[in-house]
């Protein structure tokens, strides 16, 4: 008989199913990016979800965010996620968290319960607290670098944070990671140089390919907002995905 999961076993074994089943992914960040790694972690068998975001869906997100619809918008992306998770798998265990992570938010978080966690989140100081939280409770962590202004899905790739280039956010992230003592990050990223929006936004900066997300709202109204496409967060997405189903497995 054929089970939810039986075709990924075939590949897997029935171990390392058992092992995803057992474990909690913490995915901060849920849009464009964040979503679709949800779905394949989702579909792959993992067993508690755990999902931060404060956005609501709005009309802007349907042309990158699985989740997006005309039927979602005006929801809270966790709770549009949360249903389309149980309607995947009705037996993962799913949190959700409208919060907006930083600094000042992170008390609310027991890093300790995670077995992997996702960075998906476009804001720099939230970026680094997640990843100064993760290391801190020892567990392991990966990190989406700019996907907005993006065309070429085929140029993103992983690597050490140290062993990045071209992208201005990786080069922040780098500067930051080496003053706070953090020796090593895995990440996502691209070569490819950020596109020129239509609008004239400006791609010399770090927060404008940031990520295909505009959710810091403090800083909107300071910056462009970055051009994004159907097919390239979701790459992302899926590669991120793709490493935390390989690194839970193979321990």
């Amino acid at each position: 008989m054929e089970e939810r999961f039986s075709r990924t076993e075939l590949l897997l074994g029935s171990f390392a199913m058992e092992k995803l089943a057992r474990s909690r992914v913490a995915i901060f960040g849920v849009g464009g990016v964040g979503g679709y790694a949800v779905e394949a972690l989702a579909r792959s068998g993992v067993g508690k979800l755990t999902l931060i975001d404060n956005d609501k869906v709005n009309l802007s997100n349907i042309n990158r965010q699985i989740i997006a619809t005309d039927k979602t918008i005006g929801q809270y992306k966790v709770d549009a996620l949360k249903e389309r998770i149980l309607s995947i798998n009705p037996d993962c265990e799913v949190k959700t968290y409208k919060t907006f992570f930083l600094p000042e938010t992170a008390d609310i978080f027991d890093f300790t319960e995670y077995d992997y966690v996702i960075d998906a989140i476009d804001t720099i100081t939230g970026k680094l607290e997640i990843i100064k939280c993760s290391k801190a409770a020892d567990v392991p962590v990966i990190s989406s670098m700019g996907a907005g202004n993006k065309l070429d899905p085929t140029a993103f790739t992983v690597a050490d944070i140290y062993k990045t280039s071209v992208c201005p956010l990786a080069k922040v992230m780098r500067t930051l990671c080496r003053k706070n003592g953090i020796e090593s990050l895995k990440v996502v990223y691209s070569k490819e140089p950020p596109k020129k929006p239509e609008n004239g936004g400006n791609t010399d900066n770090a927060a404008s390919c940031i990520s295909e997300e505009q959710t810091e709202k403090t800083s909107a109204k300071k910056r462009a907002i970055p051009g994004s496409t159907a097919f390239v967060p979701p790459v992302v997405g899926l590669i991120i995905a793709s490493e935390v189903i390989k690194d839970i497995t193979s321990k």
